[in-house]
């Protein structure tokens, strides 16, 4: 065993000693405007996906919580996926008060200014407690996606107990690494 590892250690050592002037002599034959295109923004720079939620309405009887995938083909086109799960919590019968969990999502494009939401709203509505429904939608060229969870009546088409919006995806925030 101690033979196998002090053999490996000499034939790093002697790889690395040998390999690493032809590495730095290769950098240095690069030419200038290959490592200035290098350093230029690059549409896959953009790119971010990560985590959103878990997002609650205001007395916690619903939530939701997912994952958003943005990808830029150019510096304002882009493809958002967002997938999730919305949760009913609220045990009580319809009777006795109980309501479903619901959220909405709503986006502003590139042609939009900032916090200038579009009319349009995806929404999805989930009645059974202790189960959930599964988000998955697709939008395009979206420079701001924001989620706020609720309660709605069985029948009902006026969500209440809303909590607040929420940032799912905002391309001019620095944390999610789009820099135009």
């Amino acid at each position: 065993m101690r033979r196998s590892i002090t053999l490996g250690l000499a034939a790093a050592t002697a790889v690395a000693a040998l390999g690493l002037p032809a590495l730095a002599t290769a950098a240095s034959a690069a030419p200038a405007s290959a490592a200035s295109a290098a350093s230029a923004p690059h549409h896959d720079d953009w790119d971010y996906d990560g985590w959103w939620g878990t997002y609650w309405s205001s007395n916690h009887l619903a939530k939701a919580k997912g994952y958003v995938d943005v990808n830029y083909d150019h510096e304002e086109s882009n493809r958002v996926h967002v997938t999730g799960k919305l949760y009913d919590n609220d045990h009580r019968t319809y009777s006795h008060g109980g309501k479903c969990a619901y959220i909405k999502f709503r986006v502003s494009s590139w042609d939009d200014d900032e916090d200038d939401w579009a009319s349009s709203v995806k929404s999805y509505k989930y009645c059974g407690a202790g189960g959930y429904k599964q988000i998955n939608f697709w939008r395009y060229d979206v420079a701001q996606v924001q989620a706020k969870v609720c309660q709605i009546g069985l029948h009902s088409n006026y969500p209440v107990k809303c909590g607040s919006w929420r940032d799912v995806y905002n391309a001019y925030e620095d944390d999610f690494g789009y820099d135009a």
